[in-house]
């Protein structure tokens, strides 16, 4: 039984290294041929990309079943899946709806903060001083907006010069954003 649980053959142990090498490359490649935005910041989209690749490569390194190739043909579909619907949500915003979160407006401008959305949020206000601390802000009423990104990022618009008024298109698509 020891055996069993801690020792496994020095074969088994080299087609682990071997497939672990192969199924490394042909992710390295096919984040190179799809570019930055697999490793961009999450979207929902992405990180089912994420968990997916994550499982895929746990069942076919430490497993004969699925075989390798298996495993390489689920990673390249998983990229060219990503890719259709980064091109799709670029060419129809019904996708992007679909496939993206919607930012949403956490404190408005003179730091109203908007309960309602802190609550759809999952954010307290707590994380709004947070945030107000990492901006280098110690008065609420100089914040313009905050904006929890479609991310989970949030941003803070700051400063006597950013009125959102005088430029709505930084806030354009924010989820209770009013001009």
């Amino acid at each position: 039984m020891f055996n069993d649980w801690f020792i496994s053959h020095p074969a088994n142990l080299v087609w682990v290294s071997l497939c672990t090498i192969a199924l490394y490359a042909v992710i390295v490649a096919a984040a190179r041929f799809s570019g930055v935005r697999s490793f961009a910041e999450m979207s929902t989209f992405d990180i089912a990309v994420t968990v997916a690749l994550g499982s895929l490569v746990a069942s076919v390194v430490v497993s004969k079943n699925p075989p390798l190739l298996q495993g390489v043909v689920a990673v390249a579909t998983l990229y060219a899946l990503q890719l259709v619907v980064s091109q799709l949500r670029s060419r129809f915003s019904a996708v992007e709806a679909l496939a993206d979160n919607r930012p949403i407006l956490l404190m408005g401008p003179g730091g109203e903060i908007k309960h309602a959305n802190l609550r759809v949020a999952r954010v307290t206000e707590d994380d709004l001083r947070a945030h107000m601390r990492r901006a280098n802000i110690s008065d609420p009423t100089r914040v313009r907006a905050m904006v929890m990104e479609g991310t989970g990022n949030i941003n803070v618009l700051h400063g006597e010069h950013h009125d959102p008024s005088d430029a709505p298109w930084i806030l354009q698509g924010v989820r209770d954003y009013t001009r």
